[in-house]
């Protein structure tokens, strides 16, 4: 097996709870930042979890819960306590998160500094592996587990992760993705003393004046699946993912490497463990986050890698549209691309209405553009996630 079957895929995100919600918005041209932050105003936890259970989890581990539900739904796997379709110990759970439960952190941490009480499960809820024990706890999943913690970048490792460990045989099927809910105070100002936050509140990709990115919170889950055991049991295959590179800067804390060697690496990577070539490549989904470093090298790094090419495959950046989710981007990046390859088009990065000369790249600016002809092969995308740390993941993915 080289490639991954995505049998089922889920979201909860600043513009709305649901895959539906999120592809529709960006689509559309529609903002789910409100006063300079990416919220998912829509979700209620009560929704989709009993108090009890809203409770006991984070809101990082409520996201994915929700998320994570909607594509087992969607992949045939039922609702919580439904038999599964794979014995459970064949049935892994790994997912991403830059940071973990900072809520339950920042809470905590406030409580105790005013003599209240802190919550014996606090510890249990602010570990950054917390969703991946939740989900797992939540449907009987008894394989291989664990979070990755990779910054931004976290959520594409998660399902490199996950794509590796079907091939190992190890597992028939996992639940993977990634989440994050650090709107809280030292968050922004953490990542505005780094002056990465961007002042006036706007999220612009590769525009001229851009000046950072926006902080959001969001959660997105995948069922990857053994393709051959996917078919044999019915399931409808959304689409595979067909590799993933992954590389190291070694170049500075928060920096990315200037030229974007660093980040090609993983991007070539990516084309070598799916067999594919640079010129096979349809639509690029950006990491994109709107700061003056990340976008240029970003533009470096895929001409280093993709050549020539690179004048050719449309590119946007979701984050333009619902802000910088950190660890969870990488997997609601993927699940938007998976979309986009179905319906064969590149969506648009918002506000992008005057690019810098300087980043050549074949921007997609206003409204999604048909994706060119490929002569009866499924389209196939990149989907980039560099992350503080020198973290660098691609995650090539191809339709169905």
């Amino acid at each position: 097996m080289t490639a991954a079957a995505i049998t089922g895929i889920g979201a909860v995100t600043p513009l709305g709870v649901g895959v539906d919600a999120l592809y529709a918005g960006w689509t559309g041209g529609r903002s789910g930042i409100v006063d300079g932050q990416g919220a998912c105003l829509d979700f209620e936890p009560t929704d989709f979890l009993t108090r009890k259970e809203a409770r006991r989890a984070d809101r990082s581990s409520q996201l994915l819960l929700a998320a994570a539900d909607e594509a087992l739904a969607q992949a045939g796997w039922g609702a919580p306590g439904d038999e599964l379709p794979y014995a459970p110990e064949r049935v892994g759970s790994i997912i991403g998160s830059g940071i973990g439960g900072f809520i339950t952190l920042t809470e905590n941490h406030k409580a105790m500094l005013e003599g209240l009480p802190v919550s014996p499960l606090a510890i249990p809820l602010l570990m950054a592996n917390g969703p991946t024990g939740q989900v797992a706890l939540r449907r009987g999943l008894l394989g291989p587990s664990w979070g990755t913690v990779s910054a931004c970048a976290a959520g594409a490792h998660a399902i490199a992760s996950a794509l590796r460990e079907l091939r190992a045989g190890t597992v028939d099927a996992v639940v993977t993705g990634g989440t994050e809910a650090a709107l809280v105070d030292l968050a922004r100002a953490g990542f505005t003393a780094m002056t990465a936050l961007s002042p006036t509140g706007q999220s612009r990709p590769f525009h001229v004046d851009r000046d950072g990115f926006v902080l959001a919170e969001g959660g997105a889950a995948l069922v990857l699946e053994d393709p051959e055991k996917a078919k044999a049991r019915g399931a409808e295959i959304l689409g595979y993912v067909l590799g993933a590179g992954s590389s190291q800067d070694a170049h500075h804390l928060s920096a990315p490497t200037p030229d974007g060697s660093g980040a090609s690496r993983a991007v070539t990577q990516s084309l070598a463990d799916a067999g594919i070539a640079a010129t096979d490549v349809d639509y690029i989904n950006a990491h994109g986050t709107g700061t003056p470093l990340n976008d240029r090298s970003e533009t470096g790094a895929m001409h280093l890698a993709l050549g020539s090419h690179i004048t050719q495959i449309p590119i946007s950046s979701l984050k333009s549209a619902i802000g910088h989710t950190l660890g969870a981007a990488g997997a609601i990046e993927a699940v938007a691309t998976i979309r986009a390859l179905r319906d064969r088009v590149a969506p648009p990065t918002l506000n992008l209405d005057q690019p810098d000369p300087e980043l050549d790249l074949l921007h997609v600016q206003g409204a999604p553009v048909p994706l060119r002809e490929t002569n009866g092969r499924a389209p196939i995308a990149l989907s980039t996630s560099f992350g503080f740390g020198g973290h660098n993941a691609c995650i090539a993915l191809g339709g169905s």
